[in-house]
């Protein structure tokens, strides 16, 4: 049996325009400006919340200064309404860990600061799409203030979408890597999950890996999973994509059928356990969290939340 997503998995959600002739024209933003809205993205990758996590919280431009910020990035624009991100003011937060999760307030709570991890599945579209792209695009300009080419010091430029070299005029434009997911079923009511090294105990999702230099998307998919459990792979279908800017990928989900008698062999040192469950299971596990003995399913922020959900209702 094959199966489709149920649904946009959470982060793939934008509904502004990004209007990327708009990002050069100066004069049209500063216009725009006095009535434009704006979000913080602090240096772990948070922004101030409100509603339990469910709505971004948006700020008058004109508290930011008469025209953009010097690092404001332009996100878009919605009902005549541009949106902008700034990096919050003297930030001193450290770097949110791979994998770590920031507490999630209850319903009512006053506005919080939360890691697109805790709020991705919750915010709408709008404000998913608008906080995935700022911790994108901050990100990168983290990463990227020296020139690729010569390594001289590079700015900014068209609203935060580019950086040019201040020696050699390079410009250079946020970069995305490569990766698949796959969700491997056996054709029937089996589905095989598997428990990265360092994951809390009992946590388990699909396989994943980068996309190497003159790969196809369909061949990594069946060395990936070749090289993480020791499992051949066949009829591999594209699923859909969702950005995931921790740091910088697109992953792009599969689904591919494979023999549960072949004998797992996780990869020493990066699968820490693999294992075939069955549908029920996740279902359970879907619907009473914690109720199934060593199962606790991906996040929903996730693709592999929306992957796992639309093979065991399907």
């Amino acid at each position: 049996m094959t199966f489709d997503l149920v649904a946009s998995p959470a982060l793939s959600r934008f509904t502004v325009d990004r209007s990327e002739p708009l990002r050069g024209d100066a004069e049209r933003l500063a216009q725009g400006w006095p009535k434009a809205r704006v979000i913080e993205v602090d240096a772990g990758g948070r922004t101030l919340v409100a509603d339990g996590g469910s709505r971004l919280v948006h700020r008058e431009a004109t508290g930011y200064g008469d025209v953009p910020h010097e690092h404001a990035v332009f996100l878009g624009e919605q009902d005549g309404v541009a949106y902008w991100a700034v990096p919050r003011a003297d930030d001193t937060t450290e770097a949110l860990a791979p994998g770590r999760v920031w507490d999630r307030p209850a319903a009512g709570a006053e506005p919080t600061w939360l890691d697109l991890r805790s709020c991705g599945a919750l915010l709408d579209d709008m404000g998913a799409g608008l906080f995935t792209t700022a911790v994108a695009l901050f990100h990168w300009h983290r990463t990227a203030r020296f020139c690729a080419r010569c390594g001289a010091g590079s700015d900014a430029v068209k609203s935060g979408w580019a950086r040019i070299c201040g020696a050699c005029g390079h410009e250079e434009y946020p970069r995305t890597d490569s990766a698949v997911i796959c969700l491997v079923h056996d054709g029937a009511d089996r589905v095989l999950l598997a428990r990265g090294e360092g994951w809390p105990a009992g946590r388990y999702s699909v396989l994943a890996g980068f996309v190497e230099a003159g790969e196809s998307l369909e061949a990594c998919v069946a060395r990936e999973i070749l090289e993480e459990v020791g499992v051949a792979v066949r009829d591999v279908r594209y699923l859909g994509s969702q950005p995931w800017p921790f740091p910088r990928s697109l992953m792009i989900g599969f689904e591919a059928v494979a023999d549960p008698d072949e004998p797992l062999r996780p990869a020493v040192g990066e699968i820490a356990q693999a294992k075939w469950v069955t549908r029920a299971d996740v279902r359970q596990a879907f619907e009473r969290p914690g109720s199934v003995p060593d199962l606790l399913l991906a996040p929903g922020a996730s693709i592999a939340y929306r992957m796992i959900q639309s093979w065991a209702f399907a």
